[in-house]
């Protein structure tokens, strides 16, 4: 499809919700709906030396600007690309002899782009970057002190000849950033590297059940359906993570988007009896005050893990986790939120340890969990059934590895498209494993032995 096209969508009034947008036509599972270019991107201060400035590639080697020595480029191809953007930005830094923030350098590049081009850059752009909704006037105490801190970095920061906006305004843009960034990942998916702005996603509300995902491929994002969407159906993206309780769901879009989610699994609280089941054992369950207990324990044991974790302290990390499973053991059922979290720390950090058969059964788990809640189209259960798979093969276990790892392509496909680094990877992968198997039941033995030989003559790679 064209870049920019938007046939396939339309605004519309959504009602309480505000504007929207949706099918103009029938879309079917894993039909890019629309591909949009940021109106304006930046890479995160924290990788700011990592990721190329252009492209977002995260790599090694990268080009410094000789001039502002800030930006880093792959090439000269991608530098002499990203010079529109660039050049006012490097003047910019090179005056105050400092690089402010992300939010500030976005908000300056969103207010350089905006004088230049006007806040519409395309026929197919749908709204002006600087009508989206800022609610700026729903920030609380803490935020609005930030903002204000910004606005002055920014005035120090921002020039364009004589040309200059007003606090309220610029306000208003660090306002839209804030309530419609859009987090940018690397060429493989794997790694949040920036944020840019997507004046046409922005119109696509949320759902906690939605009916299309977004993904970043070869530097645009694209909207792609999860099912069969009907036309006049609205285009609906889940803003936050699922696997959380509807309650817990609706504070964090209250705290991060302003707005009370009514959807139906909100409003149904679908699937929360399964996030915090108990475990159940021919018929016998534990008494609430065991759930209780167990529930309190891996809350605090957790918050231990979590700590360890940023230690670098694995062995540690893997005791806790130990322990943790020992407590909840049939107290707390596989769907258990909190069960999940410590089946996946475990198979993370065992990968990492190269200690495969353990950490394959703790992924198995884990995906077994992920599976009764997830959509079954869902991004991210079919990245968690990837890594599993590749776990089950460092582990020797070739045919489970093998079906794990066709199940994922299966929903990558749908999630990513097949022209996306980590479907291409996957599909390698699938082919490698299925050849594998192949040798496997035909010679066990034999298939040992060559597999043994050739993990011994290449590093193993961490799933994590």
């Amino acid at each position: 499809m064209t870049v920019g096209n938007m046939e396939s969508a339309e605004l519309f009034d959504a009602g309480k919700k505000g504007r929207g947008l949706r099918a103009t036509k029938e879309l079917n599972a894993g039909e890019v709906v629309f591909a949009e270019p940021s109106f304006s991107a930046v890479v995160f201060d924290s990788l700011a030396t990592q990721v190329c400035h252009s492209c977002f590639r995260h790599q090694a080697n990268l080009h410094r600007c000789a001039q502002c020595k800030f930006a880093h480029y792959c090439d000269r191809t991608c530098q002499t690309a990203c010079w529109d953007e660039h050049k006012q930005e490097c003047g910019a830094i090179r005056k105050i002899s400092k690089v402010p923030s992300e939010n500030v350098r976005l908000a300056a590049r969103v207010l350089w782009r905006i004088y230049k081009d006007t806040g519409i850059v395309s026929d197919s752009q749908l709204i002006s970057v600087d009508q989206l909704q800022d609610h700026v006037a729903d920030l609380p105490e803490e935020d609005l002190k930030q903002l204000k801190t910004d606005v002055h970095t920014f005035l120090e920061y921002w020039s364009c000849g004589r040309q200059q906006h007003s606090a309220d305004y610029i306000s208003h843009i660090f306002g839209i950033i804030k309530c419609n960034g859009f987090t940018l990942s690397d060429q493989r998916g794997l790694q949040a590297v920036g944020v840019g702005l997507f004046p046409n996603l922005c119109l696509v509300n949320h759902d906690c059940w939605p009916n299309c995902t977004v993904i970043l491929n070869h530097g645009k994002i694209e909207l792609r359906a999860l099912g069969k969407i009907s036309a006049g159906q609205e285009l609906t993206v889940s803003y936050v993570d699922f696997l959380n309780l509807s309650a817990d769901r609706q504070r964090k879009l209250k705290e991060r988007f302003h707005f009370e989610c009514s959807c139906e699994h909100c409003s149904q609280h679908i699937k929360d009896d399964l996030m915090m089941a108990a475990a159940e054992s021919e018929g016998n369950k534990p008494s609430a005050d065991q759930v209780k207990e167990a529930t309190a324990f891996s809350k605090d044991c957790l918050e231990k893990i979590e700590r360890s974790r940023i230690e670098k302290d694995y062995h540690q990390v893997m005791k806790l986790c130990c322990e943790c499973l020992e407590k909840q053991g049939n107290v707390l059922a596989d769907t258990n939120l909190y069960k999940l979290r410590v089946l996946s720390v475990a198979s993370e950090v065992l990968s990492y340890l190269q200690s495969f058969p353990d950490a394959a059964n703790y992924a198995r788990r884990m995906v077994e969990g992920y599976t009764k809640l997830y959509h079954p189209s869902n991004a991210q259960l079919g990245m968690a059934i990837m890594r599993a798979g590749v776990i089950h093969w460092h582990a020797g276990q070739i045919e489970v590895g093998h079906s794990m790892i066709c199940k994922a392509y299966a929903i990558l496909l749908i999630t990513h498209g097949p022209n996306h680094a980590i479907t291409r990877d996957l599909e390698s992968m699938r082919m490698q494993t299925e050849m594998e198997l192949k040798m496997f039941k035909q010679n066990e033995c034999e298939y040992h032995t060559m597999r043994d030989a050739a993990l011994k003559n290449q590093p193993m790679v961490s799933s994590s």
